[in-house]
């Protein structure tokens, strides 16, 4: 799957995770479920004692993993992203639907079980939900 596009990508996205300067950039995990109707990305940076999920920015983001996506060469396209930021440098895993179950491909739980494989058994922290009042509501 290694072309000169991809390769632009792949680094596309590490400049974009890296741009979360809360948080180190040493032990990120973007995990991202793709197909032709959908890009769900999740990001994860794995603290020490706990696991903390960030929120991606779906505009540049969605935009780049849906673009290496579509770079493929062949026509049967991954389905999962697995791409582990290390020691300064990134590894990409990419999942293909031939490879897994059909339950592995409908399971939103998979996502907490790849965080743990590269995190280890670590709580996972996620954002507080918004109150009712912060929640827009329109008028039709």
């Amino acid at each position: 799957m290694q072309n000169n596009e991809t390769e632009r990508l792949l680094a596309e996205i590490g400049s974009l995770l890296a741009e979360d300067t809360e948080y180190p950039l040493h032990a990120t995990l973007l995990y991202a479920q793709l197909d032709r109707e959908y890009v769900a990305p999740s990001i994860y940076k794995n603290l020490g004692d706990q696991i903390l999920y960030r929120s991606p920015d779906l505009n540049s983001l969605g935009s780049v993993l849906y673009d290496l996506w579509e770079a493929q060469d062949s026509d049967l396209r991954w389905a999962e992203i697995e791409y582990l930021i290390e020691n300064g440098k990134f590894t990409a895993k990419f999942n293909y639907p031939d490879e897994m179950s059909e339950e592995d491909l409908y399971d939103f739980d998979r996502r907490e079980l790849i965080v743990r494989q590269y995190f280890g058994d670590k709580p996972i922290v996620y954002p507080p939900m918004p109150d009712d009042d912060a929640t827009p509501t329109y008028e039709l």
